[in-house]
Protein backbone atom coordinates (compact mmCIF):
# COMPACT_ATOMS: atom_id res chain seq x y z
CA UNK A 1 0.00 0.00 0.00
CA UNK A 2 2.69 2.28 0.13
CA UNK A 3 3.83 1.68 -2.83
CA UNK A 4 0.51 3.12 -3.98
CA UNK A 5 0.14 5.64 -2.17
CA UNK A 6 3.78 7.25 -3.28
CA UNK A 7 2.55 6.26 -7.09
CA UNK A 8 -0.33 8.58 -6.33
CA UNK A 9 1.00 11.15 -4.79
CA UNK A 10 3.07 11.81 -7.76
CA UNK A 11 0.22 11.15 -10.27
CA UNK A 12 -2.00 14.15 -8.71
CA UNK A 13 1.24 16.32 -8.26
CA UNK A 14 1.65 15.75 -12.06
CA UNK A 15 -1.62 16.05 -12.71
CA UNK A 16 -1.59 19.08 -10.83
CA UNK A 17 1.24 20.39 -12.07
CA UNK A 18 0.07 19.81 -15.91
CA UNK A 19 -3.17 21.75 -15.01
CA UNK A 20 -1.08 24.59 -13.74
CA UNK A 21 1.03 24.55 -16.85
CA UNK A 22 -1.66 25.36 -19.26
CA UNK A 23 -2.22 28.93 -18.15
CA UNK A 24 1.39 30.15 -19.67
CA UNK A 25 2.77 27.50 -21.88
CA UNK A 26 2.03 27.91 -25.36
CA UNK A 27 1.76 24.83 -26.94
CA UNK A 28 3.52 24.46 -30.08
CA UNK A 29 5.58 21.37 -32.20
CA UNK A 30 8.21 19.33 -32.71
CA UNK A 31 11.21 17.60 -30.97
CA UNK A 32 15.11 17.22 -30.97
CA UNK A 33 16.88 14.62 -28.93
CA UNK A 34 21.20 14.24 -28.64
CA UNK A 35 22.09 10.58 -28.18
CA UNK A 36 26.16 9.77 -27.46
CA UNK A 37 27.00 6.41 -26.77
CA UNK A 38 29.92 3.92 -27.02
CA UNK A 39 32.70 3.43 -30.47
CA UNK A 40 31.74 7.42 -30.56
CA UNK A 41 28.29 7.12 -32.08
CA UNK A 42 26.24 10.44 -31.79
CA UNK A 43 22.79 10.44 -33.60
CA UNK A 44 20.62 13.36 -33.71
CA UNK A 45 16.96 12.91 -34.32
CA UNK A 46 13.29 15.10 -34.46
CA UNK A 47 10.34 15.45 -35.48
CA UNK A 48 8.74 17.96 -37.63
CA UNK A 49 4.98 18.92 -36.69
CA UNK A 50 2.60 21.64 -38.81
CA UNK A 51 -1.00 22.29 -39.24
CA UNK A 52 -0.65 21.25 -43.06
CA UNK A 53 1.86 19.95 -45.91
CA UNK A 54 5.12 21.67 -45.96
CA UNK A 55 6.14 20.10 -49.50
CA UNK A 56 8.81 19.09 -48.07
CA UNK A 57 11.91 17.61 -50.21
CA UNK A 58 15.56 16.78 -49.69
CA UNK A 59 18.43 18.62 -51.11
CA UNK A 60 22.55 18.67 -51.73
CA UNK A 61 24.14 21.63 -52.03
CA UNK A 62 27.54 21.77 -52.63
CA UNK A 63 30.47 24.05 -51.54
CA UNK A 64 31.58 26.93 -52.70
CA UNK A 65 27.74 28.36 -53.23
CA UNK A 66 27.55 32.15 -53.19
CA UNK A 67 24.64 33.23 -50.98
CA UNK A 68 23.45 36.29 -49.37
CA UNK A 69 20.99 36.79 -46.61
CA UNK A 70 17.73 36.72 -48.73
CA UNK A 71 16.73 40.47 -46.71
CA UNK A 72 17.16 43.21 -49.26
CA UNK A 73 20.45 44.96 -50.40
CA UNK A 74 21.38 45.17 -46.17
CA UNK A 75 21.88 41.28 -46.35
CA UNK A 76 24.49 39.03 -45.19
CA UNK A 77 26.68 37.49 -47.85
CA UNK A 78 28.92 34.33 -47.52
CA UNK A 79 29.79 31.35 -49.53
CA UNK A 80 29.49 28.09 -48.51
CA UNK A 81 32.39 26.43 -47.38
CA UNK A 82 30.96 22.80 -46.90
CA UNK A 83 28.38 20.88 -48.75
CA UNK A 84 24.97 20.00 -46.78
CA UNK A 85 22.48 17.91 -47.76
CA UNK A 86 19.10 19.24 -46.34
CA UNK A 87 15.28 19.30 -45.96
CA UNK A 88 13.15 22.49 -46.52
CA UNK A 89 10.11 23.88 -45.18
CA UNK A 90 7.72 24.66 -48.61
CA UNK A 91 10.85 25.01 -50.36
CA UNK A 92 11.46 27.77 -49.19
CA UNK A 93 13.77 27.30 -46.40
CA UNK A 94 16.26 24.73 -44.92
CA UNK A 95 14.96 23.43 -41.78
CA UNK A 96 17.07 20.60 -41.56
CA UNK A 97 20.22 19.08 -42.58
CA UNK A 98 23.56 18.15 -42.15
CA UNK A 99 26.73 19.00 -43.56
CA UNK A 100 29.43 16.97 -44.56
CA UNK A 101 31.49 17.60 -41.60
CA UNK A 102 28.63 15.68 -39.46
CA UNK A 103 27.30 19.31 -38.27
CA UNK A 104 23.45 18.40 -37.59
CA UNK A 105 21.06 22.01 -37.57
CA UNK A 106 17.52 21.90 -36.72
CA UNK A 107 15.15 24.13 -37.16
CA UNK A 108 11.58 24.29 -34.31
CA UNK A 109 9.33 26.62 -33.22
CA UNK A 110 9.07 29.21 -31.00
CA UNK A 111 6.06 31.09 -30.09
CA UNK A 112 8.50 33.81 -27.51
CA UNK A 113 11.21 34.45 -30.27
CA UNK A 114 11.75 37.95 -30.43
CA UNK A 115 14.89 39.19 -32.53
CA UNK A 116 14.81 42.47 -32.18
CA UNK A 117 14.96 46.31 -34.19
CA UNK A 118 17.29 46.16 -36.73
CA UNK A 119 20.15 48.15 -36.15
CA UNK A 120 21.37 50.21 -38.85
CA UNK A 121 25.38 48.97 -39.37
CA UNK A 122 24.35 45.31 -39.19
CA UNK A 123 23.88 42.72 -41.81
CA UNK A 124 20.70 41.35 -42.42
CA UNK A 125 19.31 37.27 -42.45
CA UNK A 126 15.78 36.07 -43.38
CA UNK A 127 15.27 33.53 -40.98
CA UNK A 128 14.81 30.83 -43.09
CA UNK A 129 18.50 30.63 -44.30
CA UNK A 130 19.74 30.77 -40.41
CA UNK A 131 19.86 26.75 -40.78
CA UNK A 132 22.02 27.17 -43.94
CA UNK A 133 23.98 29.64 -42.45
CA UNK A 134 25.64 27.46 -39.81
CA UNK A 135 25.50 24.45 -42.05
CA UNK A 136 27.46 26.23 -45.02
CA UNK A 137 30.20 27.88 -42.24
CA UNK A 138 31.13 25.79 -39.59
CA UNK A 139 32.38 22.03 -38.93
CA UNK A 140 31.98 22.25 -35.21
CA UNK A 141 29.41 23.35 -32.63
CA UNK A 142 32.26 25.39 -30.52
CA UNK A 143 32.85 27.12 -34.44
CA UNK A 144 29.66 28.56 -34.54
CA UNK A 145 29.18 29.67 -31.01
CA UNK A 146 32.03 31.56 -30.92
CA UNK A 147 31.44 33.28 -34.32
CA UNK A 148 27.72 33.61 -33.87
CA UNK A 149 28.28 34.70 -29.92
CA UNK A 150 29.25 37.73 -31.49
CA UNK A 151 26.13 38.57 -33.00
CA UNK A 152 27.44 39.06 -37.23
CA UNK A 153 23.41 40.00 -38.45
CA UNK A 154 20.25 40.55 -37.51
CA UNK A 155 17.20 38.11 -38.09
CA UNK A 156 14.28 39.36 -39.86
CA UNK A 157 10.63 36.89 -39.44
CA UNK A 158 9.18 37.32 -42.60
CA UNK A 159 5.50 35.50 -42.60
CA UNK A 160 5.12 31.69 -43.49
CA UNK A 161 3.13 30.85 -46.57
CA UNK A 162 0.44 29.95 -45.00
CA UNK A 163 0.40 33.05 -43.13
CA UNK A 164 2.13 31.54 -39.75
CA UNK A 165 4.92 33.88 -38.20
CA UNK A 166 8.47 32.64 -38.74
CA UNK A 167 9.37 32.25 -34.64
CA UNK A 168 12.21 29.71 -34.62
CA UNK A 169 15.10 28.73 -32.54
CA UNK A 170 17.88 26.34 -33.80
CA UNK A 171 19.89 23.72 -32.06
CA UNK A 172 23.05 22.16 -33.63
CA UNK A 173 25.18 19.24 -32.92
CA UNK A 174 28.40 17.40 -34.02
CA UNK A 175 30.59 14.74 -34.20
CA UNK A 176 31.76 15.21 -30.71
CA UNK A 177 28.66 14.79 -29.23
CA UNK A 178 28.37 19.00 -28.54
CA UNK A 179 25.16 20.77 -28.74
CA UNK A 180 24.03 24.03 -28.65
CA UNK A 181 20.83 25.82 -28.31
CA UNK A 182 20.22 28.99 -29.89
CA UNK A 183 17.33 31.68 -28.93
CA UNK A 184 16.06 35.20 -29.68
CA UNK A 185 14.19 36.29 -26.09
CA UNK A 186 12.90 40.01 -25.99
CA UNK A 187 15.60 40.91 -28.47
CA UNK A 188 18.77 39.39 -26.70
CA UNK A 189 20.63 36.38 -28.45
CA UNK A 190 20.50 33.52 -25.74
CA UNK A 191 23.50 30.41 -26.20
CA UNK A 192 23.04 27.43 -24.41
CA UNK A 193 26.18 25.43 -25.07
CA UNK A 194 27.15 21.95 -23.40
CA UNK A 195 26.70 18.43 -23.87
CA UNK A 196 24.07 18.64 -21.20
CA UNK A 197 21.69 20.02 -23.65
CA UNK A 198 20.51 16.68 -25.38
CA UNK A 199 16.91 17.89 -26.21
CA UNK A 200 14.71 20.57 -27.53
CA UNK A 201 11.39 21.00 -27.70
CA UNK A 202 9.26 24.27 -28.26
CA UNK A 203 7.56 26.79 -25.76
CA UNK A 204 8.88 28.02 -23.17
CA UNK A 205 11.47 29.47 -23.80
CA UNK A 206 14.86 26.32 -22.80
CA UNK A 207 15.18 28.21 -19.47
CA UNK A 208 11.91 27.33 -18.18
CA UNK A 209 11.53 24.07 -20.22
CA UNK A 210 15.11 23.12 -17.74
CA UNK A 211 13.45 24.05 -14.97
CA UNK A 212 10.44 22.28 -15.39
CA UNK A 213 11.93 18.82 -16.63
CA UNK A 214 13.59 18.83 -13.24
CA UNK A 215 10.19 18.28 -11.79
CA UNK A 216 9.83 15.10 -13.63
CA UNK A 217 13.71 13.97 -12.88
CA UNK A 218 12.18 14.18 -9.59
CA UNK A 219 9.32 12.10 -9.92
CA UNK A 220 11.43 9.55 -12.31
CA UNK A 221 10.48 8.04 -15.53
CA UNK A 222 9.49 5.01 -14.50
CA UNK A 223 7.12 5.92 -12.10
CA UNK A 224 5.35 8.75 -14.31
CA UNK A 225 5.83 10.49 -17.40
CA UNK A 226 3.56 13.18 -18.89
CA UNK A 227 1.61 12.16 -21.79
CA UNK A 228 0.62 14.77 -23.60
CA UNK A 229 1.59 16.26 -27.46
CA UNK A 230 2.42 19.78 -25.44
CA UNK A 231 6.03 20.71 -25.69
CA UNK A 232 6.85 20.36 -21.70
CA UNK A 233 5.64 16.93 -21.91
CA UNK A 234 7.33 15.99 -24.70
CA UNK A 235 10.33 17.52 -23.57
CA UNK A 236 10.20 15.09 -20.07
CA UNK A 237 9.47 11.98 -22.36
CA UNK A 238 12.44 12.78 -24.76
CA UNK A 239 14.80 13.40 -21.91
CA UNK A 240 13.90 10.26 -19.57
CA UNK A 241 13.71 7.92 -22.86
CA UNK A 242 17.49 9.22 -24.28
CA UNK A 243 18.78 8.67 -20.67
CA UNK A 244 17.13 5.11 -20.91
CA UNK A 245 18.18 3.37 -23.71
CA UNK A 246 21.02 1.22 -24.61
CA UNK A 247 24.78 2.83 -24.38
CA UNK A 248 26.26 -0.20 -26.21
CA UNK A 249 25.41 -3.18 -27.93
CA UNK A 250 22.45 -4.91 -26.08
CA UNK A 251 22.84 -8.78 -25.90
CA UNK A 252 18.73 -8.90 -26.15
CA UNK A 253 18.15 -6.97 -29.74
CA UNK A 254 21.44 -6.41 -31.13
CA UNK A 255 21.42 -10.20 -33.22
CA UNK A 256 18.13 -8.17 -35.11
CA UNK A 257 20.06 -5.47 -35.81
CA UNK A 258 21.47 -5.07 -39.73
CA UNK A 259 25.23 -6.33 -39.03
CA UNK A 260 24.24 -6.49 -35.57
CA UNK A 261 26.29 -3.42 -35.37
CA UNK A 262 25.56 -1.23 -32.40
CA UNK A 263 25.26 2.16 -34.96
CA UNK A 264 22.32 0.67 -36.34
CA UNK A 265 20.88 -0.27 -32.97
CA UNK A 266 21.38 3.47 -31.51
CA UNK A 267 19.86 4.69 -35.13
CA UNK A 268 16.97 2.48 -34.46
CA UNK A 269 16.41 3.42 -30.84
CA UNK A 270 16.71 7.15 -31.71
CA UNK A 271 13.91 6.54 -34.00
CA UNK A 272 11.85 5.32 -32.09
CA UNK A 273 11.70 7.65 -29.32
CA UNK A 274 11.21 10.32 -32.43
CA UNK A 275 7.99 8.39 -32.87
CA UNK A 276 6.92 8.30 -29.31
CA UNK A 277 6.86 11.83 -29.00
CA UNK A 278 5.01 12.09 -32.72
CA UNK A 279 1.10 13.45 -32.78
CA UNK A 280 -0.73 11.16 -35.03
CA UNK A 281 -1.81 12.25 -38.16
CA UNK A 282 -4.50 14.10 -38.70
CA UNK A 283 -4.80 15.41 -35.18
CA UNK A 284 -4.64 19.27 -34.93
CA UNK A 285 -5.15 21.88 -32.03
CA UNK A 286 -8.37 24.76 -32.47
CA UNK A 287 -6.76 27.98 -31.61
CA UNK A 288 -3.13 26.42 -31.26
CA UNK A 289 -2.38 25.83 -34.88
CA UNK A 290 1.21 24.90 -33.98
CA UNK A 291 0.50 21.79 -31.85
CA UNK A 292 -0.12 19.76 -34.82
CA UNK A 293 0.49 16.79 -36.77
CA UNK A 294 4.41 15.11 -37.30
CA UNK A 295 4.68 15.27 -41.10
CA UNK A 296 8.07 13.72 -40.90
CA UNK A 297 10.97 13.02 -38.53
CA UNK A 298 14.73 12.67 -38.88
CA UNK A 299 18.09 11.05 -37.45
CA UNK A 300 21.05 11.81 -38.30
CA UNK A 301 24.32 9.30 -37.83
CA UNK A 302 27.06 11.80 -36.93
CA UNK A 303 29.64 9.10 -36.81
CA UNK A 304 29.00 7.15 -40.08
CA UNK A 305 27.48 10.35 -41.92
CA UNK A 306 23.97 8.60 -42.46
CA UNK A 307 21.19 10.63 -43.07
CA UNK A 308 17.46 8.76 -42.71
CA UNK A 309 14.20 10.31 -43.31
CA UNK A 310 11.09 8.94 -41.92
CA UNK A 311 7.51 10.07 -43.23
CA UNK A 312 4.71 10.05 -41.23
CA UNK A 313 2.40 10.64 -44.95
CA UNK A 314 3.85 7.80 -46.99
CA UNK A 315 4.74 6.36 -45.05
CA UNK A 316 8.01 4.84 -45.07
CA UNK A 317 12.26 5.26 -44.15
CA UNK A 318 15.45 5.33 -46.48
CA UNK A 319 18.16 7.10 -45.72
CA UNK A 320 21.43 9.12 -47.75
CA UNK A 321 24.50 8.21 -47.11
CA UNK A 322 26.58 11.46 -47.69
CA UNK A 323 29.78 9.84 -48.64
CA UNK A 324 27.87 9.01 -52.28
CA UNK A 325 26.85 12.62 -52.82
CA UNK A 326 29.11 15.10 -54.96
CA UNK A 327 29.71 18.11 -52.59
CA UNK A 328 32.70 19.49 -55.07
CA UNK A 329 32.61 23.20 -55.80
CA UNK A 330 30.83 23.61 -59.24
CA UNK A 331 28.80 20.62 -58.59
CA UNK A 332 25.14 20.40 -59.38
CA UNK A 333 22.71 21.04 -56.66
CA UNK A 334 20.45 18.07 -56.81
CA UNK A 335 16.92 17.50 -55.08
CA UNK A 336 15.08 14.81 -54.27
CA UNK A 337 11.71 14.75 -54.27
CA UNK A 338 9.58 13.91 -51.30
CA UNK A 339 6.57 15.70 -51.34
CA UNK A 340 3.55 14.56 -52.98
CA UNK A 341 3.57 11.19 -51.57
CA UNK A 342 6.70 9.99 -52.98
CA UNK A 343 7.97 6.23 -51.89
CA UNK A 344 12.00 5.45 -51.50
CA UNK A 345 13.49 2.57 -49.72
CA UNK A 346 17.09 1.97 -48.77
CA UNK A 347 20.37 4.55 -49.53
CA UNK A 348 18.72 6.56 -52.14
CA UNK A 349 22.03 9.27 -52.82
CA UNK A 350 21.93 8.17 -56.76
CA UNK A 351 18.02 9.29 -56.66
CA UNK A 352 18.85 12.96 -56.54
CA UNK A 353 18.33 14.91 -59.42
CA UNK A 354 19.67 18.15 -61.01
CA UNK A 355 17.58 21.10 -59.86
CA UNK A 356 17.57 24.71 -59.57
CA UNK A 357 17.52 25.76 -55.93
CA UNK A 358 15.30 27.02 -53.96
CA UNK A 359 14.81 30.58 -53.17
CA UNK A 360 14.63 31.58 -49.39
CA UNK A 361 11.75 33.38 -48.25
CA UNK A 362 12.72 36.64 -48.01
CA UNK A 363 12.29 39.27 -45.54
CA UNK A 364 12.33 42.80 -44.55
CA UNK A 365 12.61 45.52 -42.04
CA UNK A 366 8.60 46.15 -41.58
CA UNK A 367 7.26 49.81 -41.40
CA UNK A 368 6.59 49.68 -37.90
CA UNK A 369 10.43 48.60 -36.76
CA UNK A 370 12.23 51.50 -36.47
CA UNK A 371 16.25 51.18 -37.32
CA UNK A 372 18.38 51.50 -34.04
CA UNK A 373 22.09 51.91 -33.78
CA UNK A 374 23.40 48.90 -32.80
CA UNK A 375 24.53 48.34 -29.03
CA UNK A 376 28.12 47.22 -28.52
CA UNK A 377 30.26 45.54 -26.00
Amino acid sequence: MRTIRFSLKYFLNGMLFCFAMTYFEASQACTRVLFTGSDSVVITGRTLDWMEDMHSDLWVFPRAIKRDGAAGPDSIKWTSKYGSLVVSGYNAGSADGMNEKGLVANMLYLAESDYGKPAVDKPLLSITAWAQYVLDNFSLVSEAVEALRKEPFIILAPILPNGSPAQLHLAISDINGDSAIFEYVEGQLVIHHGKQYPIMTNSPIFSKQLALNSYWEEVGGLKFLPGTNRAADRFARASFFVGAIPKESAPAFITAVPKHDFTNQATASVLSIMRSVSVPLGITTPGEPNIASTLWRTVSDQKNKLYFFDSATSPNTFWVALADLDFKEDAPVKKLTTSGGKIYAGNVATSFTEAKPFVFLPAKVSAESAVQPATRD
